[in-house]
């Protein structure tokens, strides 16, 4: 019997991965037919909806950010959840208006740049590049933008479960030259991108799935990935971390900051001290602006083995 209802669950998830996949361009198309004003009014209304109306994961999201700043009042926390919510609405409403970004002009008034010269040095020289970055505001189209306008990038990804979903999301990601890396893919693909000059894109704010490296992030042990201090150092290319946040018009900002590799070399230590300094920047930025990060991921649910 529980054989035949686990069978029977299966069936009607992979019935809904088409219905799902239908729906996301059903919505894309009415959200675009919209003003971006009222576009974006339409996502905090969907950001509430979620944190105050259904709670989605809301019980984590108190949690993480109550661990995270212990000195803060728990009215303060709530606000914070809140606009984290309004937040992930928006970037689910810009990932359906991707379509409208015609050319340059189009990303130029959705974010601004502020990079370090060494990163313009970098693209000009064709030497290749680590970009680190993380689940930041309106990640997926700042990269569609990010690939307009300075040049096309590789952006490592995992994954949907749902095949119909992903095939058009990547559609979407990749429609002004960038390419898809699956992240199972990275290290062999990365290695030939960056070796050919390329620039990598990587997350780097999730956990590792069978990862045995923990270092402090946001006040708790986490497991972090190693992949981008590896491919920097073995290839021997600059590293930079990448935050963005959301501005009060409407646009976002971008800064992209070197870190500092002239000291380390491709060994175990090396790639984990890097692992550490990108890792400590990207919880800085979180820190100065909460709001803007992902707190309805469980990021701390694999816990450090024990001594």
């Amino acid at each position: 019997m529980k054989s035949a209802k686990k069978t029977f669950g299966k069936f009607l998830k992979r019935l809904s991965y088409p219905l799902t996949a239908a729906l996301f361009l059903v919505l894309g198309f009415f959200t675009r037919k919209m003003s971006r004003t009222q576009a974006l009014r339409m996502a905090r209304f969907l950001g509430y909806l979620a944190c105050d109306v259904l709670r989605v994961r809301r019980r984590l999201v108190l949690n993480n950010l109550q661990k995270a700043f212990p000195e803060q009042p728990e009215e303060k926390i709530r606000r914070l959840a809140r606009q984290s919510y309004f937040n992930q609405a928006r970037n689910i409403i810009e990932i359906l208006r991707i379509p409208l970004i015609q050319d340059e002009k189009d990303a130029q008034e959705l974010i601004e740049i502020r990079a370090d010269p060494s990163f313009h040095d970098t693209m000009v020289q064709n030497r290749g590049a680590v970009v680190v970055s993380g689940h930041l505001s309106s990640w997926e189209v700042i990269g569609v933008c990010a690939g307009k306008i300075l040049t096309p990038l590789h952006i490592v990804v995992k994954p949907i479960k749902n095949s119909y979903l992903d095939r058009r999301i990547n559609q979407l990601r990749t429609m002004h030259g960038n390419r898809i890396i699956y992240k199972d893919h990275a290290v062999r693909q990365g290695l030939q991108v960056l070796n050919s000059g390329g620039i990598i894109v990587i997350l780097g704010d999730q956990s590792k799935k069978h990862g045995n490296f923990y270092t402090d992030f946001l006040g708790r042990k986490s497991s972090v990935v190693l992949g981008p201090a590896f491919l920097a150092l073995k290839t021997g290319v600059p590293l930079f971390v990448e935050t963005c946040r959301s501005l009060d018009n409407g646009r976002y900002q971008v800064d992209i900051n070197q870190v500092t590799t002239s000291d380390l070399d491709y060994t175990r230590e090396g790639i984990r001290t890097l692992t550490v300094r990108y890792t400590k920047m990207l919880e800085r930025f979180i820190r100065e602006h909460p709001e803007e990060w992902l707190w309805l991921h469980d990021r701390w649910k694999r816990k450090p083995p024990s001594k």
